[in-house]
């Protein structure tokens, strides 16, 4: 498990590290969104979760769910695009395990990917991610999780 700043960054995974949420492809082809400790943290304690319906498409760096908190409301944007096969009723009823554990419980939505290979192309992980968002995270002044 690699870490910046005190947030947890899971090594094998892909982020989009300018959207601050993170993609894994499961055994069976979908692609699990989430995100990152750091938007989490940057966001407040999450109260909201509005996913986007199950069989629904979605486009790469658009919205998959909208996340709302005390600080913040704002489009949890997706790193792949594809058909929307699952949201996470957890999270539906218990918005705060975005905040709780981002990468386990806390998940989004999972996607039937249109084009796995192009869309993850420009995606980082393990370490060249926690550079990526080490360098974000001194941009942006942020403290720490």
């Amino acid at each position: 498990m690699g870490a910046v700043k005190g947030c947890e960054l899971p090594e094998d995974l892909l982020y989009s590290v300018e959207n601050n949420v993170w993609v894994r492809r499961e055994s069976d082809g979908t692609a699990t969104v989430g995100l990152t400790a750091y938007a989490a943290t940057l966001a407040g304690q999450v109260v909201s979760y509005t996913p986007k319906k199950v069989g629904k498409d979605v486009k790469k760096d658009k919205s998959c769910a909208t996340v709302e908190s005390g600080k913040w409301v704002g489009p949890a944007k997706t790193p792949v695009g594809g058909e929307v096969t699952a949201v996470n009723e957890a999270v539906s009823a218990n918005p705060g395990l975005i905040n709780q554990d981002p990468y386990g419980e806390g998940w989004l939505v999972k996607i039937q990917p249109a084009d796995w290979d192009g869309d993850t192309a420009g995606l980082k992980t393990g370490s060249e991610a926690l550079q990526a968002f080490q360098e974000k995270m001194d941009a942006d002044g942020f403290e720490g999780c």
